[in-house]
């Protein structure tokens, strides 16, 4: 294992904590040698199910800083998964390889016998088995009635309660979760043609990419919290090393990303890789295992403190004036702040562009 990038958690050793997250990226062996060869971690595969899913066309969008997909589970059957797909990538497999299986507890039954031999821990995907936590945990325990490697419950946005749901995994005999799955149901206008787009035929879709990774992390934190012998792999947003670094302080043993991947290119996994030495070096951690071993301090104020401006920095664009909410800040011969209006709420410190605020 990398001494300087490597993690390992549920006796699976990676030689960095980069995964690709499921989907249309892992959905078949040329896609699974692809992440490979791009360095990741470990694999993981596109979630397979048991029925062909039934897929609307077109199903991705792409913008600035998030996705929204309506692709289903995988377009080829358990068969070809089984004899074709998996088998050639065991010829050429040198790193773990998680196999995410989906969706009820009648699907485990068949799943999981089938392809225990290949894999080197399970991922399972909840997203539409609801939220009944019974149900949830009852299919962990059919899983874990016919397999002995690492499970990882994939938790969804949805799910209200977070806490809950790593109790009834664990309960249930899973090693970790997986945090958080795309948020959702959501929907794309087309304001010119008065219509919905790149949604099923009720007009919806799931988002993912960097605009939930706040959440995700969130997600992650609150569930280590809640139940630290379990294992988070975290996963929303990633796009960047430094993305990767802040999922492991926030309590994931490793990472996967998909929809970063989608909007700026699949070079990126091997771009994030080549980067991560560098992040360390930039933030004091001597490997990701050190960043892993993190507690978050939590530093609260409640008393305002008024911003304090450097001048030589300010270009007097006055984008503080226009977005104080408080109506504390005016341009004279330079920005001036009242501190009997100022709330000490933060914004235009983190809104300022050249960073002449602190």
């Amino acid at each position: 294992m990398n001494d300087l990038l490597g993690v390992q958690f549920d006796g699976l050793q990676l030689d960095n904590p980069l995964m690709p997250a499921s989907g249309p990226l892992v959905g078949d062996f040329d896609k699974l040698r692809f992440m490979q060869d791009a360095g990741c971690g470990a694999v993981v595969t596109k979630t397979i199910s048991t029925k062909a899913p039934v897929i609307p066309r077109p199903c991705i969008y792409g913008d600035r800083d998030y996705v929204m997909n309506s692709e289903l589970w995988s377009e080829h059957p358990l068969a070809t998964w089984v004899d074709v797909f998996l088998p050639a990538f065991m010829k050429i497999k040198d790193r773990p390889l998680i196999i995410s299986v989906g969706y009820t507890e009648a699907d485990m039954e068949l799943l999981i016998p089938a392809l225990d031999r290949f894999a080197d821990a399970f991922e399972v995907s909840t997203h539409y088995v609801g939220t009944d936590l019974a149900k949830i945990g009852r299919t962990v325990a059919a899983i874990r009635a016919r397999t002995a490697k690492p499970i990882y419950m994939k938790i969804s946005p949805h799910l209200p309660d977070a806490a809950g749901f790593a109790a009834a995994i664990r309960q249930n005999g899973a090693n970790g979760v997986v945090a958080v799955n795309s948020l959702g149901p959501t929907m794309k206008v087309d304001l010119m043609n008065r219509r919905l787009v790149y949604g099923n035929a009720d007009g919806y879709v799931w988002t993912s990419g960097p605009v939930i990774k706040n959440l995700a992390l969130a997600a992650v934190r609150k569930i280590k919290s809640a139940a630290p012998s379990l294992t988070v792999i975290g996963t929303g947003g990633i796009q960047s090393a430094d993305d990767v670094l802040e999922f492991l302080v926030s309590g994931a043993s490793a990472v996967q990303m998909l929809s970063g991947a989608l909007l700026r290119g699949k070079d990126l996994y091997a771009k994030i890789v080549a980067d991560m030495p560098a992040a360390l070096k930039k933030y004091g951690f001597s490997s990701m295992a050190e960043a892993a071993a993190v507690t978050l301090s939590t530093p609260v104020s409640y008393e305002p403190v008024v911003p304090v401006l450097i001048p030589e920095r300010c270009t007097k664009c006055q984008l503080c004036v226009r977005v104080c909410p408080y109506f504390a800040m005016v341009l004279l011969d330079r920005i001036t702040i009242d501190p009997a209006k100022c709330f000490g709420c933060g914004l235009c410190i983190a809104k300022c562009p050249t960073k002449a605020l602190r």
